[in-house]
């Protein structure tokens, strides 16, 4: 039974708990879509503060209930793949769940989750094999790209699978990684549009 209160005690106020539905509205419906791919130090910002908790509970796999519908899974990967470049951009904590989500990823495009959401929802399902610096993941990318994503989100993982077909890496995550680059690497990153 509730206890009850007197006027005098004071009350926590409760916020509401973040659920899946409510980072999917975030993401496709409440920020400017062009957030998705420029760097908006305003919108980093923003999904620190209303989302720093679930990141955490995210990565500790804490969120595994979300993942009995597809709309839960496309939010956990969102939370893993796409909030951790917001939260530490240009840090080494930004790539930290990269295989998680991928893991997770896998798991859903197997399950045939990622046929259960609208288009534009799911190129977010693939944005971890697109993020992966292996040559065989991006295989895979191309193929889901190709037949189940949009057209022109694959010109942008041929791009990216490109340098990873050259390098086996990302040059431009060196530096924030602490990896050497090769001369090749440094050549490379002197060109426009070489890094995302």
């Amino acid at each position: 039974m509730a206890r009850r209160t007197s006027n005098k005690e004071s009350v926590p106020v409760q916020t509401d708990p973040v659920t899946y539905r409510g980072i999917l509205r975030f993401w496709f419906e409440e920020i400017d879509k062009s957030g998705w791919w420029r760097k908006d130090p305003a919108l980093d910002q923003q999904i620190i503060a209303r989302y720093s908790a679930i990141h955490a509970a995210a990565n500790r796999c804490e969120l595994y209930s979300w993942r009995a519908s597809a709309e839960g899974r496309l939010a956990e990967i969102i939370i893993l793949d796409q909030f951790s470049r917001n939260m530490y951009r240009d840090r080494p904590r930004s790539f930290a769940s990269d295989s998680l989500a991928l893991a997770l990823a896998q798991e859903a495009v197997a399950d045939g989750a990622d046929q259960e959401v609208m288009e534009i929802q799911r190129d977010f399902f693939y944005m971890p094999f697109m993020h992966s610096e292996s040559r065989v993941i991006h295989e895979t990318a191309v193929s889901l790209f190709e037949t189940r994503g949009s057209r022109s989100i694959l010109e942008y993982e041929l791009k990216h699978k490109a340098i990873i077909d050259r390098f086996g890496r990302y040059p431009h995550r060196n530096e924030i990684l602490g990896r050497e680059s090769t001369a090749d690497e440094q050549e490379f990153l002197q060109q426009p549009g070489s890094g995302f």
